[in-house]
């Protein structure tokens, strides 16, 4: 894929048996997010307009940072953020950069479980050389944190 045919966006979606609170929480709490993201986020809350910073704890990517701005909260429903994907290069600067927006929504089906939605978007806007390495990246990505959050709930880890 070049940077002139990569789509503006990934849109994941999975069914989480749990219900809307848990599901909530897993998703709102920064400790609950790091534990099933793979980041240690303690200290951290997800509030508009914070930032929300903490090293990553999957093997391998440790020297790596979740970094991202809470962009809304809308409680039991939605909750955004903003970041800059695939920015594990320590000799870039991507302060000039726009950053992409995560959007998580959930939504009740029919008799037990929430629909978790992410939509990340905002792809066409990151410079053409990392375009496509950061699109590939994180739509591979999402299913991955997808099924993270989905056992979490299921493991019932929830404080």
């Amino acid at each position: 894929m070049t940077a002139s045919d990569c789509p503006d966006r990934i849109e994941r979606s999975i069914r989480i048996n749990g219900t809307r609170d848990k599901v909530w929480r897993a998703l709102t709490d920064a400790g609950q997010f790091g534990a099933w993201f793979g980041a240690d986020l303690s200290g951290n809350a997800f509030v508009p307009g914070q930032r929300v910073r903490g090293p990553m704890t999957v093997p391998g990517y440790e020297h790596l940072f979740f970094d991202a701005v809470t962009e809304r909260v809308e409680p039991q429903e939605l909750m955004s953020f903003r970041w800059h994907p695939y920015s594990g290069d320590p000799g870039s600067d991507y302060a000039g950069e726009q950053p992409t927006l995560v959007t998580f929504t959930l939504q009740d089906l029919p008799g037990e479980g929430i629909l978790l939605t992410v939509v990340e978007s905002g792809f066409a806007l990151i410079p053409a050389h990392r375009r496509a390495n950061a699109f590939a990246s994180h739509e591979g990505g999402w299913d991955a944190q997808l099924n993270n959050i989905a056992t979490h709930v299921a493991n019932d880890v929830l404080r």
